[in-house]
């Protein structure tokens, strides 16, 4: 890609890249040109280290490994999934899927990660592959929480050996945050925060520790939390989640980088 020198200015060349990138909450403007300066930001595929160089819609910017906003290509969708809904963009045995809840105008989106048939809660839905890799592999460590409700009032050693990590038939479930929101003598409703993407895994780790869920609900997905959305409602990610999702992947990347 040609890079826009200094002197062709703003106008042909978009927004000067540390600008770009400031805006983008990368870092502060300074900060932003030893980035550039140092070899860590890429357009197009190309290391840019000079300072002034342009940045137009369309381009591909990437900061240590990170692609950010691509104005007009990347699209961040969040959605309260409904219980009853399937986290497929299409199902071949015709059940209603999350395709059906995301606005269609715009680019095509999947989903990032999934959420059970009859879990219900907030699902991110992006066509940003890079963030979603990152967002979804177990290395990574991305917090979700959830809020569910359980059989019975769970014991003190119940709730220690949760937060030690309970044992599971496939492997040991790593240590979990959990908060008692209301217990009574037939029903529990607890928050739990976890860092893995098990198949069922907040069922499994309840159910393993004596109270089978009865309904279960995602309240937050790393930055992104449910809020007022209500069920099967969609809106955009804003622009401050979505710079937190590329804070936590860039975060990711240069912590596993080191």
């Amino acid at each position: 890609m040609p890079v826009c020198p200094r002197r062709a200015g703003v106008e042909r060349c978009g927004v000067r890249l540390q600008k770009y990138l400031a805006h983008a909450g990368v870092a502060s403007r300074r900060r932003a040109e030893e980035m550039i300066a140092g070899g860590k930001v890429r357009v197009n595929g190309t290391v840019v280290r000079e300072l002034g160089s342009g940045v137009a819609e369309g381009d591909r910017v990437e900061v240590a490994g990170v692609g950010l906003v691509r104005t007009g290509a990347f699209r961040y969708v969040v959605l309260n999934k409904p219980v009853g809904v399937m986290t497929t963009m299409r199902d071949p045995e015709g059940r209603k899927t999350v395709a059906s809840l995301v606005p269609k105008d715009g680019p095509r989106v999947v989903p990032v990660g999934r959420l059970d048939y009859d879990t219900s809660g907030v699902l991110l839905l992006t066509n940003d592959g890079d963030l979603a890799h990152v967002l979804t592999h177990p290395r990574f460590g991305v917090e979700k929480t959830y809020r569910a409700v359980v059989r019975g009032r769970l014991k003190p050693g119940e709730v220690r050996a949760l937060l030690d990590g309970v044992r599971l038939d496939d492997a040991p479930a790593s240590p979990a945050k959990l908060r008692v929101v209301a217990a009574g003598a037939t029903h529990s409703q607890i928050d739990l925060t976890i860092h893995e993407g098990r198949n069922r895994q907040v069922r499994r780790m309840l159910e393993a520790a004596g109270h089978p869920v009865v309904a279960l609900e995602r309240l937050r997905f790393g930055p992104i939390s449910l809020g007022e959305l209500r069920p099967a409602q969609a809106r955009p990610a804003t622009e401050r989640e979505v710079r937190a999702l590329q804070a936590v992947a860039r975060g990711v990347r240069e912590e596993t980088a080191e």
